[in-house]
């Protein structure tokens, strides 16, 4: 039921700050989307911006200066690019009965608020993951071997192939790969990176002990993301229909941005909308519903998920049979 327009909500940043055990879980739980697009604030609902295209950044150029003459000026050319926030949001009612009746054995409030902070974080990891995980956008690769083969796999072959690519159709080298945890796990057994690893000295190369960290220094490349997640696209009071948010068809390889500065390629970023009192992870409010006897929490944020980049980016379309 949508909230009642006349009510007068206030913020509640004390719920907020009782949330950061919360985050930190759903961050272990995989929830990867602001690592791939990091969060821009911004001062406006919509915008435009120029995006320097990336052979700009990397277009030879000349740099002697004859005595008596001036020196040689860049001439930057923009491509244009735009942002226009959405607002997105949910509510959860405490029940005044019911908040008294559990009162000895957990917060309501603070119950409600999470549950409010996770399905506008769930949505939002979908954007981020049906545009990133997209072979429509991206160039797609089928491998020959899946890598839930762990005998014939060649991911090392597969991915280095794809990172040589990307470098010579961009010219930069992608510093990212994004995995949902079922592959990763997939990799862990793969026999040519159980070798790779012995090489490399270590010493216990069960599938258990085989971090994200280490597959990383397998693939050599700075982030090796495993996303998490799980959604139930199956209709309120029908049966569960659970997938992961992520798909395990699918490995993107690119670069994400390490820094707040426009001028990095990447593959995209996050712009938030701050005029309202909106927060990347959501805004927290109540108020009160008389009509039916409960505080109601409110969960918003103002946001747009931009593609920035696609020639540095890639994925691989088949690496689960």
């Amino acid at each position: 039921m949508p909230s009642p327009t006349s009510a007068l909500s206030t913020q509640r940043p004390d719920l907020a700050a009782s949330l950061e055990e919360f985050d930190l879980m759903m961050d272990a739980e995989g929830f990867i989307g602001h690592r791939v697009l990091p969060v821009t604030p911004v001062a406006t609902q919509a915008g435009s911006f120029g995006k320097i295209p990336i052979e700009q950044l990397l277009q030879n150029r000349e740099t002697s200066r004859a005595a008596g003459s001036g020196y040689n000026r860049g001439n930057w050319t923009f491509e244009p690019a735009t942002y226009a926030t959405a607002e997105h949001g949910l509510e959860e009612p405490v029940d005044d009965r019911e908040a008294a009746m559990y009162a000895n054995y957990f917060d309501a409030e603070v119950i409600s608020t999470m549950r409010a902070r996770r399905g506008i974080m769930e949505a939002q990891e979908k954007r981020v993951a049906t545009q990133i995980f997209n072979a429509t956008t991206y160039t797609a690769t089928t491998i020959t071997h899946e890598w839930d083969d762990a005998t014939n796999a060649v991911p090392i072959t597969d991915v280095e192939a794809k990172v040589q690519a990307l470098y010579g159709a961009s010219g930069l080298w992608p510093n990212c790969m994004i995995v949902n945890r079922k592959v990763f796990r997939n990799l862990r057994n793969v026999a040519q990176i159980v070798d790779r690893l012995k090489y490399q000295g270590f010493v216990d190369v069960r599938a258990e002990t085989i971090t994200a960290s280490a597959l990383a220094q397998v693939f050599d490349i700075q982030h090796l993301l495993v996303a998490g997640g799980t959604k139930n696209t199956g209709n309120e009071g029908a049966a569960a229909s659970i997938s992961p948010i992520w798909s395990d068809e699918y490995c993107w390889i690119g670069r994400i941005a390490t820094t707040a500065d426009f001028r990095e390629p990447c593959a995209g970023r996050i712009f938030n909308w701050t005029g309202d009192g909106s927060d990347e992870d959501g805004l927290v409010e109540t108020y009160r519903d008389e009509a039916v006897r409960a505080d109601v929490v409110r969960v918003r944020h103002d946001v747009d998920e931009v593609q920035l980049h696609t020639t540095c980016n890639g994925i691989f379309d088949n690496v689960t049979t």
